[in-house]
């Protein structure tokens, strides 16, 4: 099983700092695993500038929403960063 983290308002959303998960190939289907447990405000925070680590590396220097999920992973998902 992999470990799927949330931080800051995807905490508040998801109402978990973390949980396992088993049976996902990549980020992508990941997310819609996520989309259809947690719905659209999950969804809505996601597709904005989200940032996505795999085993501490961001999906962007990686494989995208392609990145392999293999088990013992550990995945960490951080909403956009507010500015101001």
């Amino acid at each position: 099983m992999a470990q799927v983290k949330f931080f800051a308002t995807l905490r508040d959303i998801t109402g978990k700092r973390e949980m396992e998960i088993k049976n996902v190939k990549n980020v992508a289907e990941l997310l819609q695993h996520l989309y259809e447990m947690f719905g659209d405000e999950f969804r809505k925070e996601i597709e904005e500038r989200n940032m996505i680590l795999v085993n501490g590396k961001n999906i962007l220097d990686l494989d995208g929403y392609e990145t392999k999920i293999k088990e013992k992973d550990e995945i960490s998902i951080f909403p956009p960063a507010g500015g101001g």
